[in-house]
């Protein structure tokens, strides 16, 4: 998927929503669990749900490979689902990978040959040669941790060397390796008041920014700092939908999460000029 085929999805859905299949078996509802895949069942029913709201299902990749075999049976089940019934979506598997270049193409091989994804989320600190890797795929994305929102941020990406922060060091010299048809940037919403330094360095670059909701983020401070003439945004979900009920209702509830937050993005959209 191109960077304009994407744009042109968040305008034909006024949607720039991002859904996370953080799906914890030890959440999901219990009437569930009686099935032979609880995992892949809740996910396809989170997917049928609201997949007229969202451009994107990101699931987390820790949440299935921590019940070994099994767990990996429902990720590849879960993303053949989105594969066949979702033409329009961009599959993202929020993996963090990196390691040294043979080892990342390992990773880049098991994500975009294994299982079919559209992007996987890499680590930068290993430095080029982790990363080119997955660059090496026409038509995939690298998305690139940039900086997250959690608190162990402060620890690293902050730090300073002749004025210029560790995140904007790496911003300026991945966005050598890549271009704005490879490769995004993870970018947290709880820091979205940086979004506006973020753009100064990388204007045309799309960023998957999680933290809206459950954690916290604002929806508006992100567009209002982040986004750029095509949108450059995909704004990421999880529990605030995905668990927002645990009843046998829970997907309708989800899918009513999904198009509160669609309608928002739209009248985002709109005010920017972004929709006719």
């Amino acid at each position: 998927m191109t960077s304009q085929e994407l744009f042109e999805n968040i305008r034909r859905k006024k949607s720039f929503l991002c859904v996370g299949l953080d799906s914890d078996i030890g959440r999901i509802p219990g009437f569930l669990l009686d099935k032979e895949d609880p995992v892949f069942e809740f996910n396809k029913r989170i997917v049928d749900a609201t997949a007229p709201f969202t451009i994107a299902y990101k699931p987390n990749v820790a949440f299935y490979e921590s019940r070994g075999t099994t767990g990996w049976a429902s990720l590849e089940k879960t993303a053949e689902y989105i594969r066949n019934n979702c033409h329009d979506i961009i599959l993202i598997a929020d993996a963090k990978r990196g390691d040294i270049g043979n080892t990342s193409m390992m990773y880049a091989k098991a994500f975009f040959e294994g299982r079919s994804f559209d992007a996987v989320t890499v680590a930068p600190y290993m430095g080029e040669d982790s990363v080119t890797p997955f660059l090496s795929y026409e038509g995939r994305w690298v998305i690139l941790l940039a900086l997250t929102s959690n608190k162990g941020a402060d620890d690293f990406q902050y730090l300073a060397d002749s004025g210029i922060k560790l995140f904007e060091s790496v911003l300026l010299k991945s966005s050598k390796w890549g271009s704005i048809e490879n490769m995004m940037y993870v970018v947290g919403a709880t820091r979205a008041e940086m979004l506006g330094d973020i753009r100064k360095i990388i204007p045309d670059h799309f960023l998957l920014i999680p933290g809206v909701g459950a954690q916290g983020g604002s929806l508006e401070e992100v567009v209002e700092y982040g986004m750029n003439s095509r949108c450059g945004l995909l704004v990421n979900s999880s529990r605030g939908i995905i668990f927002a009920d645990s009843t046998t209702r829970f997907d309708r509830v989800a899918a009513e999460k999904a198009e509160e937050l669609q309608q928002q993005m739209e009248s985002h959209l709109y005010n920017r000029g972004l929709l006719q």
